[in-house]
């Protein structure tokens, strides 16, 4: 059965850099592209009432721009496009598509999104659902300077429970795009340190630091030996896992962060982490499931 990934489009400038991230993936992987459009009942508000248009040929005409592009910037490429459900939640269409994708990737905010949402509904209830690592893209331009493909990996490591299936996707994508991957590991002093206004001295700060760099360098140690070709910077700092990612998206190819598998739909599924990554980091996000 051949391999693929799979780019779920809707026409927004959102899934029209999605596309174009999925094909540069596709290529780097050798794998096959599959675009698809989710059909819902909201494609048909948006067509222009004052003229007779046939909301699924436009639909069409959608998806085939979309494999053209990717087959010109990258000949050769197997692109494949279909219309997939025919109403129903985009939600439950997207997560059964992508259940024998090796990736799904989706803008962040679809032409029904509110604007100032960096991430819309949509986008947060598949990555929070999906069963395979997902890809968030913001739409061209929005993204860090430099262009797709450039800068650090930049990977978000809970040393308490260090995932590796998250750790390994964040290696092999820096051997892909032959980048420096960054860990980044975000540690809160205990509350005894803020109780009264107290300031711990200077030697607890560093002996504190000095236990998380360890945990850090611990968890990546048999991935380092894995992948010795990549280039690994450590970053332990005091503050919020998500600010720190946030803060190291800036010139960032992509940010890795994880999400644990849940034996339910109930309730929601995105820590705090996760959620604060994907509204404000300025890089391509990808979430990754693990147990």
């Amino acid at each position: 059965m051949t391999q693929y990934l799979l780019a779920g489009i809707d026409g927004s400038p959102q899934s029209t850099a999605a596309a174009r991230w999925a094909a540069d993936e596709a290529a780097r992987r050798g794998l096959a592209l599959r675009l698809v459009h989710a059909q819902t009942w909201i494609d048909g508000i948006n067509a222009d009432r004052t003229q007779p248009t046939d909301v699924r040929g436009l639909t069409v005409r959608m998806l085939a721009d979309a494999e053209q592009e990717a087959r010109r910037s990258h000949p050769g490429l197997e692109v494949q496009t279909e219309l997939i459900g025919g109403g129903g939640e985009p939600t439950d269409l997207l997560v059964e598509a992508a259940a024998s994708a090796d990736l799904l990737v989706l803008g962040s905010r679809g032409r029904g999104g509110f604007t100032g949402l960096v991430v819309g509904s949509v986008g947060l209830a598949v990555v929070a659902r999906c069963e395979v690592p997902t890809v968030l893209v913001r739409a061209a331009g929005t993204d860090r300077p430099g262009g797709p493909g450039r800068g650090e990996i930049v990977l978000g490591v809970d040393t308490r429970a260090p995932a590796d299936e998250l750790i390994d996707f964040a290696f092999q994508q820096a051997v892909r795009l032959g980048a420096v991957l960054r860990a980044v590991h975000g540690w809160t002093p205990p509350a005894s340190w803020g109780y009264a206004g107290w300031v711990p001295p200077q030697v607890e700060s560093e002996q504190f630091q000095a236990i998380e760099s360890e945990l850090l360098t611990e968890a990546l140690a048999g991935r380092r030996q894995k992948y010795p070709e990549v280039l690994v910077i450590e970053e332990c700092r005091i503050g919020t896992g998500g600010a720190a990612l946030v803060d190291r998206s800036t010139e960032a190819a992509l940010v890795v962060i994880g999400r644990r598998h849940r034996p339910h739909h109930a309730g929601m599924r995105l820590g705090p982490v996760a959620h604060a990554v994907l509204q404000h980091a300025k890089a391509p996000v990808a979430v990754v499931p693990h147990d």
